[in-house]
C-alpha cells in the first residue's frame, strides 16, 4: 500500500477532492490523505457538493495543515498548489496542474473535479501496473510455459 499525500492551497476544493476519489477507487493499492499550504477554516460547500454528484462524501472531512517535517511519512506527494512545497520536501512530488475553483462557478468546480478525477485513476492504475510487477507471485510467460 503506497502512502500518497494531496497537496493544494487552502485544502478546501482540490487536494480534498483528489482524497476522496484516491480512497474511493484506489484502496486496492493506496492510502490518501490531503493538506494545504494555508489552510482554510472548512471544505467549501461547493466542493462537496460537487463530491456528491459523483457518489463522493467529504463532510466529515476538515482542512489540514502541511507539515514538511511529515513528508518522509509519504510515499508519494501529489502537488496542485502551484508554488513549491516547503523544505524538507521527505517524499517523491509529482506536480499536477489543476485549476483552483475556489469562488468561482459551480461549472468550474466540476471541471476541476473530472480533471482530478482523470488523474486519480492513471495514478491508481499506475501504481496496480507497478504492484503486479512487483508481486513475487507473479511468474513470468517464460516460466508459465516452461510447465
Amino acid at each position: 500500500m503506497k502512502k500518497v499525500h494531496f497537496v493544494c492551497i487552502g485544502n478546501c476544493c482540490r487536494s480534498q477532492m483528489a482524497e476522496g476519489f484516491a480512497n474511493l477507487y484506489g484502496k486496492d493499492v493506496l492510502v490518501a490523505s490531503s493538506s494545504g499550504l494555508a489552510p482554510t477554516n472548512f471544505i467549501v460547500r461547493e466542493t462537496i457538493e460537487c463530491m456528491r454528484e459523483n457518489g463522493v462524501d467529504l463532510t466529515g472531512h476538515f482542512p489540514k495543515r502541511y507539515d514538511p517535517d511529515k513528508s518522509g511519512s509519504f510515499d508519494l506527494i501529489i502537488n496542485m498548489s502551484g508554488y513549491d512545497l516547503p523544505e524538507p520536501v521527505l517524499a517523491p512530488v509529482r506536480h499536477w496542474l489543476v485549476r483552483d475553483p475556489i469562488g468561482q462557478s459551480e461549472q468550474v468546480y466540476r471541471e476541476s473535479r473530472e480533471h482530478i478525477e482523470r488523474q486519480v485513476m492513471q495514478l491508481i492504475l499506475q501504481l496496480r501496473r507497478e504492484e503486479r510487477a512487483s508481486s513475487p507471485h507473479r511468474r513470468s510467460s517464460a516460466q508459465i510455459k516452461s510447465r
